[in-house]
């Protein structure tokens, strides 16, 4: 008996690092302790990820955020992108930039790129409702690699986003009060970056279920309070490809912040973790979705909450709030 015991003590210790076989599932995931995770790329086709994998100094050093592309849209041209270059004021002045107007910057994950679901939903809601310069970022060229890769080139890509702010109000006008960094996935902790690296100015930080995988404990990468004025983090798919910690001033739960979120197939993390985007696009165009506080995150898993009100997202600058938040939603849009 004792050695059945400590064989199945042995298989649940090696599990974590077991090659899962069955693509999208990650009922085997442990956050902070398992080898393997399954992710999507940029097409939502699960991939096989193995988080112990050597990060490839090579690629960092030739794909670095120097290589970030900055797409500029605006309502004069919604749908066709200017692109703006770092240390070029002829590239901003040739363009519709206009620095009496927000400053909205969005930052793609991994395996996405400027032409991704979350630059274009968020792009097309920003501008539905406000006349503002929108700024996608495309960092493709790093964020195409392996995941450990692309993860560690996080910093970089975020302290050059920051950089070019800096230089672009600096050079082109704008108002610091007017800034509002928003990224999801590994795009969340490279706007935190970008956030830290202009001192914490920007108005506001949103990060849509920032990436979980190498990104707890004690990484000091992770995005933060410090990235700006106001930072709220929108959690969908937390302890699986996203983050379940409270990270931000204001942390949201939609639906418990976990897998599956409502409408998503309990097979595959890929729908829970893009959720997100859809639902903070909603709220841009609607802000309608009011939460209650929550005493901690037990109380936010049950969304079993019963503080006070505050509406998760929206689009407006001097947000403020702290602390955690629960709220149910629909299965489809608006949801």
């Amino acid at each position: 008996m004792k050695i059945v015991i400590a064989l199945a003590a042995f298989v649940a210790l090696c599990s974590g690092h077991a090659l899962p076989t069955v693509p999208g599932d990650n009922s085997h995931y442990v956050e902070g302790e398992s080898r393997y995770i399954w992710m999507p790329d940029g097409e939502g086709k699960p991939v096989l990820v193995d988080l112990h994998e050597p990060v490839d100094e090579a690629q960092l050093s030739e794909r670095n955020g120097a290589n970030n592309q900055y797409w500029l849209y605006t309502r004069s041209n919604q749908n066709s992108k200017q692109i703006l270059t770092h240390n070029n004021i002829n590239s901003v002045r040739n363009s519709n930039y206009a620095s009496n107007r927000p400053i909205k910057v969005i930052v793609h994950g991994w395996k996405d790129n400027g032409d991704s679901h979350v630059n274009v939903v968020i792009r097309q809601a920003f501008l539905a409702v406000q006349d503002c310069n929108v700024i996608v970022v495309d960092w493709r060229g790093v964020a195409s690699s392996l995941y450990n890769t692309a993860a560690k080139a996080v910093p970089n890509v975020g302290q050059h986003i920051g950089n070019f702010l800096v230089w672009l109000i600096n050079n082109a006008g704008g108002n610091w009060n007017n800034v509002h960094l928003v990224g999801h996935s590994l795009g969340a902790h490279a706007v935190g970056s970008a956030g830290r690296q202009a001192g914490g100015r920007p108005s506001r930080v949103t990060g849509l279920d920032p990436a979980g995988p190498t990104w707890g404990g004690s990484n000091g990468n992770t995005l933060s309070r410090n990235a700006g004025r106001y930072v709220e983090v929108i959690h969908t798919d937390g302890g699986m490809l996203g983050i379940m910690n409270q990270i931000g001033d204001t942390d949201f739960y939609p639906n418990g912040g976990k897998h599956p979120q409502p409408g998503c197939s309990i097979l595959s993390n890929s729908c829970s973790h893009a959720r997100v985007l859809d639902l903070f696009a909603s709220t841009i165009r609607h802000n309608r979705f009011t939460a209650r506080k929550c005493a901690n995150i037990r109380e936010a898993e049950r969304v079993n909450c019963s503080g006070s009100n505050l509406n998760m997202g929206n689009n407006i600058l001097n947000k403020s709030g702290s602390g955690i938040y629960a709220l149910r939603t629909g299965n489809s849009w608006p949801f």
